[in-house]
């Protein structure tokens, strides 16, 4: 009975230690799997390309977990000013980054002109030939109602008033202007009839078979639509933000950019 006893007592020990090995193990387990969080604040524009740039990073980067956060560059802009968690910002304008800089709320040494995008005119593709040709045809009766994004927070608005003052007609698109948060909800009016007519990026345009590019925005018309990117200040993991800024300059992150219409910036 007592060797019986002192060989249930061996098995327990075993058993204890065993368990207490394996909860060892998987405590560097779960160490050894731990992710960075990056949140990325970036231009509505660039939700599709995100979205596969994502899946590529992570999948190489098993330590690093993206977390992206899309709407106009102004509203982002506030964002980050009001202290919102955030490690990276792309902009599609230099006016929301440069404002950004100024306030010391970005590493300035980690700022760099990411991509340039084009502006264009686009109308519903459901509606056939409409007669629309032109941005100065925003300003006849072809064009009753035209969508634009809010010109104090989002940049496509921005260019779009730029454009129009330079054709002289700005008072009279203003007049008939519907106003959205971001490019993308601009786009989906378009795609829905909702406006004759709408101002996005081509990158948008190209995103949707419902829409039509009519024309493009006249040579010298407005600055170059270029995309700035930086690290955010009060970012908690700038190492890890950098590195996955460099890669969007990398050769593989620029093939995709480009299948969505992007180009490098110059």
């Amino acid at each position: 009975m007592k060797k019986m006893i002192k060989i249930a007592a061996s098995i327990m020990a075993a058993a204890m230690m065993l368990t207490a090995c394996s909860s060892s193990e998987d405590k560097k387990d779960a160490e050894s799997t731990e992710k960075t969080e990056i949140t990325v604040l970036a231009a509505a524009s660039l939700t599709d390309v995100m979205g596969e740039l994502e899946t590529k990073y992570e999948k190489d980067h098993p330590d690093v977990d993206l977390i992206f956060s899309f709407a106009g560059s102004g509203a982002l802009q506030t964002q980050i000013e009001e202290g919102a968690p955030a490690d990276i910002f792309i902009s599609a304008a230099q006016k929301q980054m440069t404002a950004l800089k100024d306030e010391g709320l970005m590493k300035d040494d980690t700022i760099r002109d990411l991509l340039e995008n084009k502006v264009v005119l686009i109308v519903p593709g459901m509606n056939g030939d409409t007669g629309i040709q032109s941005f100065d045809d925003a300003a006849g009766d072809k064009i009753s109602l035209i969508g634009l994004g809010e010109i104090e927070s989002v940049p496509a608005g921005q260019y779009a008033q730029e454009i129009f003052t330079y054709l002289g007609i700005w008072d009279q698109v203003e007049a008939k202007a519907n106003f959205g948060t971001d490019v993308r909800t601009v786009l989906s009016w378009v795609e829905n009839g909702e406006v004759d007519a709408g101002v996005v990026y081509a990158t948008d345009a190209y995103s949707s078979d419902s829409v039509k590019i009519v024309a493009n925005a006249p040579e010298g018309s407005c600055k170059p639509v270029i995309y700035p990117a930086g690290v955010v200040a009060s970012s908690s993991a700038a190492d890890k933000a950098e590195e996955f800024l460099e890669y969007l300059e990398s050769d593989e992150a620029m093939k995709v950019f480009e299948a969505y219409g992007f180009v490098r910036a110059e």
